[in-house]
């Protein structure tokens, strides 16, 4: 027997995030394999649930991806219990909202609420929560920021007079785990913010404060016949080499994309910008995804052999794909929120400048003007766009290969090098990835065949 549920909030800030790390960590504690995942298009979080379970999360989104991708993606994850972490509020986000993820999953909800500044009114907040939408099944409640037992008592006595559902635990106001921030929320998993100190208070918390037997009881009895069957075993074996950039300065990227392009027969070879002096060898193209440039950019800048193989490679015709921090990565310069400008790679003939507030935020659907690396003329891709910085007009040579329903034309092609701000998710459009691994052998065939009569020229 398995559980799964949806933690979700009554909005952002209630503490949604880190009582889901608390709920992971308390229930690996007690023995139990925890398969995190993220409602939701956001890199960051999966990062720190994957140090507290120690397994990958995965993003489920259905804008970007779709019902069939989603329920795939959950079913061919299972463990002995399924933690879902929301986005915003539970109803925030329309089609995209955590409240149409756990109705298309069929899975119970867990709500997060604040009762800071509040008492007795948290009964209708609950409430309202709980009748908005009779197909949610919302399994539990649990308190944040409680200030006192008389606090407590005040708030539990409204609650059960008033709603038909149960108060599973709290958390005091004086338990903080106050995580770092920055321009693009808290800070990646990797950075050490969850050190095994914190994850252990993390987890004694909620084992101290929460019933997590009346709550792995309640969501035991999920109707999961919605679930699809399990993921399709590696279509073939690995026969082209993509290079990934994966470091601090580059960490944003979609574990699903990973999987879908090793199942369809690509090597997935990770390097580091910030530390390697030159590619992996016999790699077919390179991949460089979001992250945080900005934040390294002396680092980068520094790294001239790195940059140099880069543009080489680029102006040499072989593929080359790059999304937001990747992209500014390619541009000539990079200027920093303190105006301190940074040599980049120098690909597209632009600079990129970070702006103190958001420039993009959202879905996107690009549609294709031209062949591409990821399709043909005319297909449509799925994204994400989240970002603070800007770059300069970019020449018109530059060929605009994405149409936004906004009227922008995004993703700039240069030869086989394509850039771009919005993040791709192939979920939803999985013959994305099967035409890029058909680009990848055109684009080898055609340079070796370049390679060999240069070899030639050179020879007479």
């Amino acid at each position: 027997m398995t559980s799964s549920f949806l933690v979700a909030g009554t909005h952002s800030g209630c503490g949604k995030t880190t009582i889901s790390l608390g709920l992971m960590a308390a229930l690996s504690q007690m023995g139990y394999e925890v398969q995190p995942f993220k409602c939701g298009p956001d890199f960051i979080d999966p990062t720190l649930h994957a140090v507290v379970c120690g397994r990958s999360s995965r993003n489920l989104d259905l804008r970007m991806c779709g019902t069939d991708f989603v329920r795939r993606c959950f079913a061919g994850h299972p463990a002995q219990v399924r933690v879902v972490e929301g986005v915003m509020g539970l109803f925030d986000g329309a089609e995209a909202s955590a409240a149409a993820l756990a109705r298309e999953l069929a899975i119970p909800v867990v709500l997060v609420v604040d009762v800071r500044s509040a008492a007795e009114s948290v009964a209708a907040v609950v409430k309202g929560f709980c009748e908005l939408d009779r197909q949610l099944h919302v399994a539990g409640v649990i308190l944040n920021r409680i200030g006192s037992p008389r606090h407590l008592e005040l708030v539990e006595t409204a609650v059960k007079e008033h709603c038909q559902v149960p108060i599973l635990g709290y958390l005091p106001r004086d338990v903080e785990f106050a995580m770092p921030e920055r321009h693009l929320g808290l800070h990646m998993g990797e950075e050490g913010v969850l050190d095994a100190g914190l994850v252990s208070h993390l987890a004694e918390t909620i084992l101290h404060y929460v019933d997590l037997g009346a709550l792995l009881a309640a969501s035991r009895h999920a109707d999961l016949s919605k679930e699809g069957g399990e993921r399709q075993p590696a279509l073939a074996p690995a026969r082209k080499r993509l290079a990934v950039a994966r470091d601090a300065a580059f960490c944003f990227y979609y574990e699903d994309n990973f999987e879908l392009l090793r199942q369809a027969g690509v090597e997935l070879v990770f390097f580091s910008p910030l530390h390697d002096s030159e590619l992996p060898p016999d790699i077919d193209a390179i991949y460089l995804g979001g992250g945080y440039p900005e934040l390294h950019g002396e680092t980068l800048a520094a790294n001239t052999a790195l940059r140099r193989a880069i543009k080489e490679w680029s102006e040499a015709g072989r593929l080359l794909y790059a999304e937001c921090g990747g992209f500014m990565y390619l541009c000539q310069g990079l200027v920093d929120q303190q105006g301190k400008r940074h040599a980049m790679a120098g690909v597209f003939p632009v600079q990129a400048r970070m702006n103190k507030r958001l420039r993009r935020l959202g879905y996107r659907e690009a549609r294709l003007s031209a062949d591409s690396l990821w399709g043909r003329a005319g297909d449509v891709l799925r994204g994400h766009e989240f970002h603070y910085s800007e770059i300069d007009a970019m020449p018109s040579e530059v060929a605009r290969i994405y149409e936004l329903a906004d009227g922008r034309c995004e993703g700039y092609q240069l030869r086989n090098t394509l850039g771009g701000y919005l993040h791709l998710h192939f979920g939803g459009t999985p013959q994305a990835v099967t035409w890029f691994v058909g680009r990848l052998a055109d684009c080898k065939r055609t340079c070796d065949a370049t390679r060999i009569l240069n070899s030639g020229i050179r020879k007479q």
